[in-house]
């Protein structure tokens, strides 16, 4: 299928994709992007991201953001801004949708835990893992393993945050299989997806900080001077209006505004010193065309550093990491040692990749990655009889 309206040289036009490992005829209704993302929609790891944690584990309110959420809104920003640079949109909302994908149960700490757990049989990384889960693990048919989706999304879930100089094992499998050529820069639309990830979770953990509690905002407008001149806009359009619960999501609006107009301005500029006439040549750049300018980068820095000391490194965060580790590192440990206890799917796998390790290790570590946050502690009590997980670890929803 064509594209009803041109795009400039420098975009991914899915008539020109390098195509898919397993060949497939075309959609007459669909492009390969579109497709692509219509593949992963339906798959059943991005349903999981539901329950998968962005900042709070497992939170029992629904007004706090969840790895779900969090990828639905870059998906909206990405899809904005690649509409606004010409680009391929569907591409831009594929790799957004798709790049928390391989993130293990409790985010960061759980990353990390499992990173460690798996030191010995070559570690773990979650960009390498979303490529696993892409092209092995996730299986909605019999002809073929994984979604089979195109060279330029894989590229993009691969190296969206840049070159990747060395590889781990995953992404070094992927590159023997079928090269994702690693070492260069992606293409623009996944770029765009990257800086959307930025722009989410800068605006949105600072939403779903003052939301909580866990932020105070008279705090955050003395620690952020781009906080205090966006804070000092919305207050002078509404001077009526004193209520926070108001005023805070139009802040959260404004800042979204600011770091995608400087998006846009900065790439644009960039795009017309470098004027590459074909997406190779965005990859061959040396550099992002897809960039902040050098001013906001200086604006929002005190930004991510407020959020760093006050909300990710709270007391009430910092609480549930030790334990979050410890379930995953004991759930990996328990599976590792009595392979038995994996579902009979995982154990059949373990038999056709045979127990020498490390791809015994591997397996687990690919089963224990894909829980959600409240499968993992389920799964941590069965084999353990118990939880570290504090039940009171909850936040408040302070506007609400």
């Amino acid at each position: 299928m064509t594209r009803p309206q041109p795009l400039p040289p420098h975009a991914s036009d899915p008539a020109r994709s390098r195509g898919r490992h397993f060949p497939e005829p075309e959609s007459p209704l669909r492009t390969a992007f579109a497709r692509d993302r219509d593949r992963l929609i339906h798959s059943t790891a991005f349903r999981r991201l539901r329950y998968k944690t962005q900042v709070f584990v497992a939170p029992e309110q629904d007004h706090f953001r969840v790895r779900l959420t969090h990828s639905l809104e870059v998906a909206q920003i990405a899809r904005t801004i690649a509409r606004a640079l010409a680009l391929d949109e569907d591409l831009a909302e594929v790799v957004a949708l798709a790049h928390d994908l391989g993130h293990p149960p409790f985010g960061h700490s759980g990353e990390d835990a499992l990173q460690r757990a798996m030191a010995p049989f070559g570690g773990f990384e979650h960009n390498g893992h979303a490529i696993r889960i892409v092209t092995l693990l996730e299986s909605r048919t019999p002809a073929y393993d994984g979604l089979n989706l195109s060279w330029e999304v894989l590229e993009g879930l691969a190296k969206h945050n840049g070159p990747v100089e060395t590889p781990g094992w995953a992404l070094a499998a992927q590159e023997a299989i079928w090269p994702l050529e690693l070492r260069s820069w992606p293409g623009p639309e996944a770029q765009v997806a990257a800086l959307a990830d930025d722009i989410a979770y800068n605006a949105h953990d600072l939403d779903d900080g003052l939301r909580s509690g866990l932020l105070d905002l008279d705090e955050a407008r003395a620690a952020v001077p781009l906080i205090e001149s966006l804070w000092q806009e919305v207050a002078r359009r509404w001077p009526q209006e004193k209520r926070a619960s108001r005023l805070v999501p139009q802040l959260t609006r404004d800042l979204i505004g600011v770091m995608v107009e400087s998006l846009l301005a900065e790439t644009r500029a960039r795009l017309a010193e470098a004027a590459p006439r074909s997406v190779e040549d965005v990859r061959a750049a040396g550099r992002a065309l897809v960039a902040f300018s050098p001013a906001t980068l200086q604006a929002i820095q005190p930004l991510r550093a407020y959020l760093m000391r006050a909300m990710y490194t709270h007391p009430s965060v910092k609480r549930i990491r030790l334990p979050a580790e410890q379930v995953v590192e004991e759930l990996f440990a328990a599976l590792h040692e009595g392979p038995r206890e994996l579902p009979p799917r995982w154990r059949e796998r373990l038999s056709e990749e045979g127990r020498d390790e490390p791809w015994r290790a591997r397996i687990v570590g690919d089963y224990v990655a894909g829980m959600t946050d409240r499968f993992a502690i389920r799964e941590h009590r069965r084999l353990t009889g118990a939880s570290p997980i504090p039940h009171e670890n909850r936040p408040d929803e302070s506007y609400f």
